[in-house]
């Protein structure tokens, strides 16, 4: 679950960043990525593999969830500056933590990369394939709201 979810929350942002219109859309890309997030953070508090005891990584996953609610509350009050720099500073932080996961050695991921490759590949590829799924399923169903055209009203005098 853990490993799953870290995947949506590294593959989505890319497409938010390059989206121009910051649309319906977006946001529904945007809630299933702190969705992703924050199941990172809370299954990541259940991982004591390395040393049995708090981590870095532990640390890394309360401030990420400190600074993604942050980014939450910051667009809810219309300051979207604040809220990029919150949002695009936990994935940020989030590729550099999955980096130091996937390629320290003693690291769950390095191990199955060598005991089992070809379940790693396909966990990593399945999970892309539903990622990039979600994400042209929301860009095709979703579609901006029209305003509504106020009518002319005919004046009979």
């Amino acid at each position: 679950m853990h490993a799953v979810a870290a995947t949506w929350m590294i593959l989505l942002p890319p497409v938010q960043l390059v989206r121009r219109r910051k649309d319906r859309a977006h946001r529904w890309i945007g809630r299933s990525w702190v969705a992703s997030a924050w199941t990172v953070c809370v299954s990541g508090m259940f991982i004591y593999t390395l040393t049995g005891g708090f981590t870095i990584f532990h640390a890394l996953a309360i401030f990420t969830f400190a600074t993604t609610m942050l980014g939450v509350i910051q667009i809810r009050r219309g300051r979207v500056r604040s809220h990029v720099v919150n949002m695009v500073g936990s994935w940020l932080g989030s590729v550099v933590a999955g980096a130091f996961a996937a390629f320290v050695p003693g690291r769950e991921i390095p191990k199955l990369a060598v005991s089992d490759p070809a379940l790693l590949w396909g966990i990593a590829g399945g999970t892309t394939v539903a990622v990039t799924a979600w994400v042209i399923t929301v860009l095709v169903v979703i579609r901006p709201r029209r305003r509504a055209v106020p009518r002319l009203s005919v004046s009979t005098r």
